[in-house]
């Protein structure tokens, strides 16, 4: 089941993760080993979670990656639901 408008993953990251524990941008990405650029771009919603970052997010918050991906496929399902009606499928069956 599919949830209503989840949150982009980034902003889980900025409101759960860096602010409580009072870490900037640039303290956080120096401890995950990418760029602040990198960083930046994800907690702003540019861009998400690959595999390597749910990786190295998984490290350094002592949570699973599979977590970290589930929540990005979660928000980029969500986002396509919205077109459904757009794509020009016809249901298949056996004949």
């Amino acid at each position: 089941m599919l949830m209503h408008n989840p949150p982009h993953p980034g902003a889980i990251i900025k409101e759960l993760c860096l602010v409580p524990l009072g870490i900037s941008v640039t303290e956080a990405a120096k401890a995950l080993g990418v760029s602040r650029k990198t960083l930046s771009s994800l907690i702003n919603e540019k861009s998400g979670i690959s595999p390597e970052m749910a990786v190295r997010l998984s490290i350094a918050f002592n949570t699973s990656s599979e977590s970290w991906l589930n929540q990005q496929t979660q928000y980029d399902l969500w986002q396509v639901e919205q077109h459904r009606h757009e794509f020009n499928v016809k249901p298949l069956s056996a004949a």
